[in-house]
């Protein structure tokens, strides 16, 4: 079970998977103790339905532990795992993507949430509406300072935001297109 939510955690600090890991065995310890105490002294009914707290507990924690923080590429850089890492496509750079010659094969530059800008390579076919995109998550690793990834998450604009207006407090009112 420890190996698993290991498994799944994605931009955690080894020191914070550990004392997740920790606090979980602590609980299951803790709820072992008290079901061991409660079987002498209670029903079959009352210890199944302990039984079925305890397994509901492990399941919240470890839904708890399947959470995912994004990363930046100097994180990356780091570990030779995949990460999470949000940013914006660096447009000055440009991209390259040659259907004809290679139709899995797509790179671009992105800046992070830092500011860094690194070089993307995806080995797929550029997703379609990227350039419309607003934020990417990228999912990959780094390597030699190119980030090579597996997948890419766009958040593209929102339909209902074409005709954004904001009123100032003098009544004026500013629109954005």
């Amino acid at each position: 079970m420890f190996i698993f939510c290991q498994r799944t955690i994605n931009g955690m600090s080894s020191k914070r998977i550990e004392l997740r890991q920790n606090r979980l065995r602590t609980y299951i310890f803790y709820l072992c103790t008290v079901l061991l105490n409660l079987y002498i002294k209670m029903k079959k009914s009352a210890i199944i339905g302990l039984i079925t707290i305890a397994i509901c507990v492990c399941f919240l924690v470890s839904l708890n532990a399947d959470t995912s923080n994004y990363s930046t590429f100097n994180e990356a850089a780091k570990e030779s795992r995949e990460f999470h890492v949000m940013g914006f496509w660096e447009k000055s750079k440009g991209m390259f993507y040659d259907a004809q010659k290679d139709a899995n094969h797509f790179s671009f530059f992105m800046k992070d949430a830092k500011g860094d800008v690194k070089k993307v390579v995806y080995n797929g076919t550029k997703p379609q509406d990227f350039e419309k995109s607003e934020k990417l998550v990228l999912i990959g690793k780094m390597d030699d300072g190119t980030f090579y990834a597996s997948k890419i998450l766009m958040k593209c604009p929102s339909k209902y935001n074409d005709n954004l207006v904001e009123v100032k407090q003098d009544g004026k009112v500013k629109q954005y297109n």
